[in-house]
């Protein structure tokens, strides 16, 4: 039988509590049933991401691929739906889906992912140009983010009255408006809905491929303003940030061929509420402490610096 990563199953009990050691107990058996009704061998090292294990593997009718298993979680749920819906299109290939137990047989990609390219406008080109191939007509069934609009308006509200922060109130009024104006009224297009550098591999059938997808329906420059989010620490050492962080926005919106303005919009709103999330929850990188500190103070200057000046 495969073993689990340690560290992956520590951090499983940790997030998940006896859940998660139950669901631990009975992976190497779901892994094993899988194998055999997909008819693969494993070829390789296990790894994992933050939910879920990859297997390597052969199989006889599709050559290499890997086998994802996940824990049981609802933003897990579509993921086999939006590869279905791209078939390929600037992601991974579904070869087979077990709904039942989170798990997948894909397509087998390389390790190294986008964000090790030491180019970052390169790294923001490609983000676009594979956010605009996964922009797509979405099936029916899947999660509107339209539908998430009323509770984001509700939690900004209420972070901004119970959390000491530095940004000023037109900068939180700018993501409100961007809830009430962008939010409830998205075109029904499937999106990656976590699109960001450590979800796009190098491959083969193609240079880059995304993975790891939400599976949402809404704004395709909703992905922009999550890649932006997640490049913001790595323009930090720029002598000018402002012009920095506006290139990065030109450089996607080009590849991407978005509307500007909604995509900066997006990427404010995206800031607004990470500045906030930091301050109740922390970040992966920095739970407390002075680096924590150090990050929300850099995302209020982010989410000001994305805010037009009046």
């Amino acid at each position: 039988m495969i073993g689990t990563p340690e560290a992956f199953a520590r951090g499983t009990v940790e997030r998940e509590g006896a859940a998660g050691a139950a669901w631990l107990a009975e992976l190497p058996e779901i892994v094993e049933e899988l194998l055999a009704r997909w008819e693969c061998v494993p070829d390789g090292e296990v790894t994992h991401g933050g939910v879920g294990i990859i297997v390597p593997v052969l199989r006889r009718a599709t050559g290499s691929a890997v086998l994802k298993v996940s824990f049981p979680h609802p933003g897990n749920v579509h993921e086999p739906d939006a590869f279905e819906a791209w078939g390929g299109r600037g992601a991974v290939l579904l070869h087979e889906r077990d709904d039942e137990h989170f798990a997948m047989l894909l397509e087998r990609v390389r390790t190294a992912t986008l964000e090790e390219v030491e180019d970052g406008d390169e790294v923001v080109a490609v983000a676009g140009r594979i956010s605009r191939r996964l922009a797509v007509p979405a099936p029916a069934g899947l999660p509107r983010l339209r539908d998430q609009a009323d509770a984001w308006e509700e939690q900004l509200g209420r972070d901004a009255v119970e959390l000491t922060h530095a940004m000023p109130r037109s900068v939180v009024d700018a993501a409100v408006g961007t809830v009430r104006e962008l939010g409830r009224t998205q075109p029904d297009v499937l999106i990656h809905g976590d699109l960001h550098a450590r979800n796009i591999l190098r491959a083969d059938r193609e240079p880059w491929l995304a993975v790891d997808p939400k599976g949402y329906v809404g704004d395709p420059a909703y992905d922009g303003g999550t890649l932006l989010k997640s490049r913001a620490l790595s323009l930090f050492e720029a002598e000018d940030l402002e012009k920095a962080v506006h290139r990065t926005l030109d450089i996607f919106v080009e590849a991407a061929e978005l509307d500007r303005e909604r995509v900066r919009r997006w990427a404010q709103l995206h800031a607004v509420q990470a500045s906030f999330w930091g301050r109740r929850h922390g970040f992966s990188v920095a739970r407390s402490g002075p680096l924590l500190d150090w990050i929300t103070e850099f995302t209020d200057r982010l989410a000001t610096l994305l805010t037009p000046r009046r």
